[in-house]
C-alpha cells in the first residue's frame, strides 16, 4: 500500500504488510528475517530500498521505496512482447543488480517481471527478497524455492545450488520478455519442472519470430543444464554476459550511472494523455495508477504473539 508522512504529503513510500499468522502457518519466518537482514544492508540503485520495519500483534511491516512506474509485468502484459531494445535495457538493470548481489555473496532466487519495478525515470529495480539468501563458506544452498517457471534444474533435483541459479532465471526472463510467456509452462508445477529438466534445447526457440540469433545464443548459454557451464560462472564472472553479441554496442556505463535515457520513455505529466512513445505515465511521486488495484478488506487476522519477530 502507498503511505506518506503526516508532515510531508509530497513524498510516498510503499508499505509491505504481511500477516504474522500466515507467516507462521507456512513456516516462512526465516525467509522474512532473511529479507529484512539483506535489504537493510544492501545499497544499489537497481534494488528497492528498505527504510524501516515495524510490527504489531497481527502484521509485520516493511517501509519500502515506492516505484511509481509499477511492475514490469504490467507493461509486458499490455505490449505482449518486448523488442530487443526494451529487453536489453531490462536485462541490463537486472545484471547490474545481480553483479552487486553476487559480489556480496547474495543469491536472489526470485527473478520474474512481477518483481521488477519501474522508477519515475524508467529504470528497473528488483523487489521482494523473501527468497534471497547470503551464501556461506560452502557457497551452496539446498532450499527449494522460487517461481516454478523460473526454477533451475539443480534446484528441482535438490543437488544444491549457487549463483548459477540466478543466471538460469536470467535466461528464462529473456525468453519471457521476447516471447510474452516463459518457455516452460504447464497446468501443474511438477509438469513445468519436467519440461525444465529436459532443457532449453528441447524448446524450439530458433524459429520464434521475435528471437534473433544473438538472443537465442544468449538464452542457450544462460540456460545450460550444467550450472558450471552457464554464462557468468566462468573466469570473467558476470562480465561474460555483458560481453555477449546480444549486448554489442550497449551503453553499460550509461545504465550504471543512470545517465542513459530509458527506452520505456516514461511520461511525467499531470495530463491523462501521454505520447504514443510513452510506455507508462506518472503524474507525480504519489501516483499509484500503474499498479493493479485490489479491494481493501477489513477482515483482520488473529493475533500471533509467539515472538519470532522480536527483532522487527
Amino acid at each position: 500500500m502507498l503511505v506518506k508522512p503526516t508532515n510531508d504529503s509530497s513524498i510516498g513510500f510503499a508499505l509491505k504488510r504481511m500477516k504474522k499468522v500466515h507467516i507462521v502457518e507456512t513456516k516462512q519466518q526465516e525467509h522474512v528475517h532473511s529479507e529484512k537482514r539483506i535489504l537493510m544492508c544492501v545499497d544499489s540503485p537497481f534494488i528497492c530500498k528498505l527504510f524501516k520495519t515495524f510490527k504489531d500483534n497481527k502484521f509485520v511491516y516493511m517501509l519500502m521505496e515506492f516505484c511509481p512506474g509499477g511492475e514490469l509485468w504490467t507493461v509486458l502484459r499490455d505490449r505482449r512482447v518486448f523488442d530487443d531494445k526494451l529487453t536489453r535495457f531490462s536485462l541490463a538493470c537486472v545484471i547490474e543488480a545481480f553483479d552487486y548481489l553476487h559480489h556480496n555473496s547474495i543469491i536472489y532466487r526470485d527473478l520474474k517481471p512481477e518483481n521488477m519495478l519501474l522508477t519515475v525515470n524508467g529504470y528497473i529495480k528488483l523487489c521482494d527478497f523473501g527468497f534471497a539468501k547470503r551464501l556461506g563458506g560452502q557457497r551452496k544452498t539446498w532450499t527449494f524455492c522460487g517461481t516454478p517457471e523460473y526454477v533451475a534444474p539443480e534446484v528441482i533435483l535438490n543437488k544444491g545450488h549457487d549463483l548459477a541459479a540466478d543466471y538460469w532465471s536470467l535466461g528464462i526472463l529473456t525468453c519471457e520478455l521476447l516471447m510474452g510467456t516463459p518457455p516452460f509452462q504447464a497446468s501443474e508445477p511438477i509438469k513445468i519442472y519436467m519440461k525444465a529438466l529436459r532443457g532449453i534445447e528441447a524448446y524450439d526457440l530458433a524459429h520464434h519470430k521475435n528471437i534473433s540469433a544473438k538472443a537465442h545464443q544468449l538464452i542457450k548459454r544462460l540456460c545450460r543444464l550444467n550450472p558450471t557451464e552457464r554464462l557468468g560462472m566462468g573466469r570473467l564472472g558476470i562480465q561474460e554476459i555483458r560481453n555477449q553479441k546480444y549486448f554489442q554496442g550497449f551503453d553499460w556505463e550509461g545504465v550504471r550511472n543512470r545517465s542513459s535515457p530509458s527506452p520505456f520513455h516514461p511520461k511525467v505529466s499531470l495530463s491523462l494523455h501521454s505520447p504514443s512513445s510513452a510506455l507508462f505515465t506518472v503524474s507525480g511521486p504519489l501516483d499509484f495508477s500503474n499498479f493493479d488495484q485490489f479491494p481493501i478488506t477489513d477482515d483482520l487476522p488473529p493475533d500471533e504473539t509467539s515472538g519470532w519477530d522480536k527483532d522487527f
